[in-house]
């Protein structure tokens, strides 16, 4: 099943912090899209539930240098 979340994400300063957390996050199976928007400390991701979940997700952006916020 297809599920999205909306994930408010600090540190993102710039263009390409926006695209080390897509790159981060397109490596996980599973991701159906991810957009990450430097300007809104957003990352909005759908995602099959039976592949991955939002705990990787998150450990992903944590891993990338970023702080996902609770």
């Amino acid at each position: 099943m297809i599920e999205s979340a909306v994930l408010t994400v600090t540190g993102m300063k710039c263009g390409g912090c926006e695209a080390n957390i897509v790159g981060a996050l397109t490596a996980i199976e599973g991701i159906a899209q991810v957009n990450a928007s430097n300007k809104e400390n957003t990352v909005s991701v759908e995602f099959d539930t039976e592949k991955t979940d939002l705990d990787a997700i998150k450990e992903a952006i944590t891993g990338a240098g970023f702080t996902v916020e609770a």
